[in-house]
């Protein structure tokens, strides 16, 4: 394909879903990146050296480990005697002491990471280049690199194939004999590469942690096919020379959930390899796109939408309105939750998703439990992708078994229970410092989703297969939750808000430890309510109905503090850091229900009081969730305020706390660092400003900022297993349509009502 063809099209790429850029990559958060739900490919488009990052989603390292300290619950009356008296400081330190992991928690080998699979990379001839362009299509999911070097026109193409399970890569250019390259496999540690035939292997085994348990083999194959020219193969890479076109194919595979890994690899590349690549291509666009056209979303454009991204992120940072661009970074976040969680992915989309270039990955690239693993999949129902949710969905109730060890050990409990993080290996103890390690409410939250799931498909038989998990999580709070003296209530002893602290009156230090965070009472009045409604749905446990309805009676409610702010602590306290990254407090406007403007004003006053507060800048995952918050409060230019923010230009790529959140030039949320549950987050938020649906009614376009005057959406999901088209002009719906089981029953709003 001649070049000039493709750069005359340029004007053509549709803002919305293209993402491109006029030079290579030097970093993966400027390449182009590619998903199967398992196999991910991160292309950095380089002329002379191509680097492409892939990802295997169990490149795990550590093994099944006990780490609960059995004899914790022993000192469990003694922690709950110094709260009920007020002595927060001896409470925190006897929990630090005991209500931790046993070992070195996160920080163990045992623990693991997940790591990057290696790099592929390919060395050719050509150094001086102009007309350089590489365009990630999302609709076609599809990335393209063209560019001219020594009189040449040349054009690559490459995907990550889920039918084929493959990454196939395509060189051509537009005269015969001009394709030549060596590519290999490299990854930094605990690899050996070599030639098997005509293909080049790299494989290795990750470290358990543990002598007596293995860990994690890997295996991954690479293989060229040529027209023209020659290929051979040996310890150094595969060597091409004077081809007309070269197509790269490779697979990866662990031993994580299959023995026969290497077998499966060479199956996946033998099969893919016996198909021209248009076949490929073709069948791997139709598979992506029955996904990934069940919604389309139309916005205005700005004056720089048909720029290269970044300079589209720059024009936003100087205050440009380019409505466009939130359509690109929700249709990217779409993009993102097929690429990393397809309904047959074997784990759920970690902290980076699969995509990642480190052995040492941030936070270990875990399933972190106080929001992150959660905001990966709020776009999932919405945005009608309930089968993108399955992997997360498939994953809890594996916990459960070690979970009921965990509740018998530190809370002498019935029923299971989850803290701040786990991994592949099911991890369920608290982690390794109690501040942020002991977020006891972690398993009710995830229960939330596999309510929500049912909420938006009204699928009975899976409620009923995921109904035991949803009870053994009620049945531990049922065991665990005290009575506060004061006013009677029933709250969890100990526990903490996400990660933050307040100051404790009685020695002005900053104290994590307490009774009762209003977290925890949202979600427990969310589990326990949804466990009833689970019952009645099911028509089963008619007892055990009765008790949850007790319990939920007498929960600690919401309390509006001196500030007029929603409390976040049982009692008025303080925050050590009122800007603090985390808003957990805020749970029942987002993503719960018990706050709204039109049902709670009270609440939904003091829920703004104290977003005004916090402030809106913020990491990107917190962001996304603020901007959820102001469109759940029907402030659509707010939440377009904190979307603009997300969609600030950043490089910075060191672990950050205090803020500086936005985009990396390719999208890839910064928090920074990457972290992909902001990109998911900012997608449900968009969403949340189009449409919600609670409490059986549906509210079209509820936060509708004035930039986004006219528009449209199609395809939406709302609960009740309804599809949702909108059409809306100067900010007032023109049409819509209800599609699904009892379409006509339901309570529709609109912003002119």
């Amino acid at each position: 394909m001649p070049l000039f063809l493709l750069t005359a099209a340029l004007p053509l790429l549709n803002p919305s879903t293209t993402i491109w850029s006029q030079t290579p990559a030097t970093h993966y958060i400027e390449s182009s990146v590619l998903g199967n739900g398992r196999l991910g490919a991160m292309v950095f488009g380089g002329i002379g050296r191509e680097r492409v990052v892939l990802n295997e989603s169990t490149m795990w390292s550590g093994s099944p480990q006990d780490a609960d300290r059995e004899d914790a619950h022993k000192v469990l009356p003694r922690i709950r005697e110094l709260l009920l008296r007020g002595d927060n400081e001896e409470a925190s330190r006897l929990v630090q002491e005991n209500f931790v992991c046993k070992g070195p928690g996160s920080g163990g080998a045992a623990y693991g990471r997940y790591q990057t699979f290696g790099d592929l990379v390919v060395q050719s001839p050509e150094k001086e280049f102009t007309d350089y362009r590489r365009v990630l299509d999302l609709d076609r999911a599809v990335t393209t690199v063209t560019y001219r070097s020594g009189g040449v026109n040349f054009i690559r193409e490459a995907f990550t194939s889920a039918p084929a399970q493959t990454f196939a890569y395509r060189y051509r250019a537009d005269r015969k004999g001009k394709i030549a390259f060596d590519a290999r496999l490299t990854r930094p540690e605990g690899a050996v590469g070599r030639a098997e035939g005509s293909d080049y292997i790299l494989e290795g085994q990750l470290d358990s942690g543990n002598p007596s348990i293995p860990g994690v083999q890997f295996n991954g194959r690479l293989r060229v096919s040529t027209k023209g020219g020659s290929v051979r193969t040996d310890n150094e890479g595969i060597h091409v020379e004077g081809a007309d076109e070269a197509t790269l194919v490779f697979s990866a595979d662990t031993s994580m959930f299959d023995g026969d890994f290497a077998k499966r690899t060479k199956n996946h590349v033998d099969t893919a390899s016996g198909k021209s690549f248009t076949n490929l291509e073709q069948e791997h666009v139709k598979d992506y796109q029955r996904f990934f056209r069940r919604v389309d979303l139309r916005l205005p454009e700005g004056a720089s939408a048909h720029k290269p991204t970044l300079e589209r992120l720059q024009a936003n940072k100087n205050s440009e309105d380019d409505p466009s661009l939130a359509a690109l970074y929700f249709n990217f976040g779409r993009y993102l939750l097929i690429g990393s969680s397809r309904p047959d992915s074997p784990l759920p989309a970690n902290l980076q998703g699969i995509w990642g270039d480190e052995i040492n990955t941030p936070w270990n690239g875990d399933f972190h439990l106080n929001i992150n693993v959660q905001m990966n999949y709020w776009p999932a129902e919405v945005t009608n992708l309930s089968d993108c949710h399955r992997p997360l969905l498939n994953f809890i109730p594996r916990l459960v078994e070690n979970g009921r060890k965990t509740a018998e050990a530190y809370y002498d409990a019935d029923g299971w229970v989850v803290h701040t993080i786990t991994n592949p290996w099911l991890f369920t103890s608290p982690g390794e410092g109690a501040s942020w390690g002991s977020a006891i409410t972690s398993g009710a939250w995830l229960c939330e989703h596999l309510w929500d799931h049912y909420a938006f498909t009204g699928d009975k038989a899976y409620l009923r297969s995921v109904y035991p998990t949803m009870k053994g999580a009620a049945e531990f709070f049922l065991d665990m939750l005290i009575e506060e003296p004061k006013h009677g209530w029933l709250v969890t002893a100990p526990s903490n808000s996400p990660e933050n602290a307040y100051i404790d009156p009685k020695t002005g230090k900053g104290l994590a430890v307490t009774m009762g965070p209003t977290i925890d009472m949202e979600i427990l009045r969310e589990l326990f309510t949804n466990t009833i409604e689970a019952t009645k749905v099911l028509n089963v446990d008619p007892e055990f109905r009765t008790k949850l309805e007790a319990s939920r009676a007498r929960l600690a409610p919401f309390q509006i503090g001196k500030h007029g702010q929603l409390q976040e602590w049982l009692e008025d306290y303080d925050e050590q850091d009122p800007h603090h990254r985390h808003v957990s407090h805020l749970y029942g406007l987002h993503p719960g229900d018990q706050i709204s403007p039109d049902r709670t004003p009270d609440l939904a006053k003091a829920a703004r009081v104290t977003l005004e507060r916090r402030g809106d800048d913020g990491v990107g995952w917190s962001l996304a969730w603020k901007a959820c918050f102001w469109a759940r409060l029907h402030d659509g230019d707010h939440a377009w305020r904190l979307v603009k923010l997300l969609l600030h230009p950043v490089t910075d790529t060191s672990i950050r706390y205090d803020g500086g959140g936005g985009a990396y030039p390719n999208l890839l949320d910064a928090s920074p660092p990457f972290q992909i549950d902001g990109n998911f987050g900012g997608t449900a938020a968009i969403a949340e400003m189009l449409l919600q649906s609670v409490k059986g009614e549906i509210r079209l376009l509820p936060a509708l900022p004035k930039a986004w005057a006219s528009g449209s959406v199609k395809g939406l999901k709302a609960r009740g297993n309804l599809t949702v088209d909108i059409v809306w002009k100067d900010g007032r719906v023109t049409d819509y349509k209800l599609t699904g089981p009892g379409s006509k029953n339901v309570k529709v709003r609109l912003p002119q009502d």
